[in-house]
């Protein structure tokens, strides 16, 4: 199969497995954390999983784990299925809507969710949430990746900047403010744990169940 051209949704090329370049770039960095916050056996739930490049990839590198991707996208679950292929440890991709209120999965020991809140309107962000307190047992994390704006932190040049273009693709997008995203997962019970400044300007959020 040859290599994937870059996924850019709105210039989609129709081919079956997506190419999203920011998954190499990040998914070392992403993997070496998720080693210390993922449980050591049990499933991971990803929502919105894109491409699939990410999943495919920690599959391989947890493989005592079971990883089942999910997106509201049917492109993007062909492509998941696509980059996933032969791998005993993850599961078909779910037909799941972050903002829906019934996901196709009853339980899991771990959310993972990796540059989905800024790009989807705040509704996805409080589904996420609330999705993340329904399935997670006590304890279990709840895993967010991606630029955010912070009161204690001047926001990158770089980010001011995506962020102007989110809003421009669709005014609902944007970065998010930690603040407001840590109000919303504890007003559904999930307790902010830890911030993990990340490269490129990202940062990892964890919250417990």
């Amino acid at each position: 199969m040859s290599d994937p051209t870059p996924w850019i949704v709105a210039e989609d090329s129709g081919a079956v497995r997506k190419h999203a370049p920011a998954t190499l770039r990040n998914r070392e960095a992403i993997a070496a954390e998720l080693a210390a916050l993922l449980p050591a056996h049990g499933t991971v739930l990803e929502v919105a999983s894109g491409s699939g490049e990410h999943a495919a990839f920690f599959a391989e590198r947890f493989p005592a784990l079971t990883f089942v991707p999910s997106d509201p996208d049917a492109a993007a679950r062909e492509s998941i299925a696509s980059w996933c292929a032969g791998l005993a440890n993850v599961a078909p991709p779910l037909a799941t809507d972050a903002a829906a209120g019934d996901w196709p999965i009853a339980a899991a020991d771990a959310v993972l969710c990796i540059n989905m809140v800024h790009i989807s309107p705040w509704e996805a962000t409080l589904g996420l949430l609330d999705g993340a307190a329904r399935l997670l047992p006590p304890g279990g994390p709840l895993i967010l990746y991606g630029p955010y704006r912070r009161a204690d932190a001047p926001t990158a040049p770089s980010n001011e900047a995506f962020d102007q273009s989110l809003k421009a693709r669709d005014p609902r997008w944007g970065l998010r403010d930690v603040a407001e995203v840590t109000a919303a997962a504890e007003a559904r019970g999930l307790r902010f744990a830890r911030l993990v400044e990340m490269p490129a300007n990202n940062i990892m959020l964890l919250y417990h169940a």
